[in-house]
């Protein structure tokens, strides 16, 4: 685990890309980093490894694809296991609505102490399957972060989007070759414009390769949104009362809808 002193900045470059990534929200995302190597390693919900390069491999990371995200609207970050890209958007996006939406109930309970922790107003935990949630739950942007293959990703992420949304899923160097692979699959959803793309930081020092495309105008989601989404449930959620994490499924237990859910 990293050095408590360490968990500011791992290096002086990462300490500069960090403050003119996160600027006034800087100590918001450290204490995100020290919930991360702290709580979120003893309870398994980030590799031991991790610790480390919580900066460079992940805030960092996933701080670079805000510049791809409008400043106002409604976001899903699916399978947002630790939160990550999701909590870190919704410290550099205040004017976003982010729902964290995670099946696994201990990246549940990580998340919902993480955003009061955080003082996030624009952040709601739901726990649940995408599948579930497919036209349920439509958001302007859906975000992901090491999910599933994109082939299996993209028919969740469309589930999850208003028609005309955009996806945004977070690879590394397999995305050309997952984008390849997954164009029957688009083609089936009607999706024309899927494309690979480097997201970088105002400064040119954080990256992150991403899968993008466009969700379609005329695609029957099996649910009308009514106009433009909140990226709220339309229906109660049921949970523990007073919750921040409700369970968009009910009282049973939500199946996993990925290998692993970010982070």
């Amino acid at each position: 685990m990293a050095d408590e002193d360490d968990l500011a900045v791992s290096s002086l470059a990462s300490a500069a890309l960090a403050a003119d990534m996160f600027g006034d929200a800087l100590p918001q995302a450290e204490k995100y980093a020290s919930l991360l190597v702290g709580p979120g390693v003893e309870r398994g919900v980030v590799g031991p490894a991790e610790a480390d390069k919580i900066w460079d491999r992940h805030l960092l990371n996933c701080g670079a694809l805000a510049r791809l995200i409008p400043t106002k609207c409604a976001l899903v970050d699916l399978g947002s296991g630790a939160g990550l890209p999701g909590i870190v958007l919704a410290i550099l996006l205040p004017g976003v609505k982010v729902t964290l939406l995670e099946p696994l109930a201990r990246r549940v309970e990580f998340l919902e102490e993480c955003v009061p922790a955080l003082g996030l107003a624009n952040v709601q935990v739901v726990r649940g399957r995408a599948e579930d949630l497919a036209g349920r739950l439509l958001a302007d942007v859906v975000t992901s972060r090491a999910v599933a293959p994109l082939d299996k990703l993209a028919g969740l992420s469309v589930g999850l989007a208003r028609p005309g949304g955009r996806v945004l899923a977070m690879k590394g160097s397999s995305a050309e070759a997952e984008l390849a692979k997954a164009r029957p699959v688009l083609a089936r959803l009607g999706v024309t414009d899927a494309r690979v793309v480097q997201a970088g930081s105002a400064g040119g020092g954080a990256a992150a390769t991403v899968v993008t495309f466009t969700v379609p105008e005329h695609r029957s989601s099996g649910a009308s949104s009514g106009g433009r989404s909140t990226g709220r449930l339309d229906t109660r959620p049921a949970g523990r009362p007073g919750g921040r994490g409700a369970s968009a499924a009910g009282s049973r237990k939500a199946r996993p809808n990925s290998r692993r859910g970010g982070g």
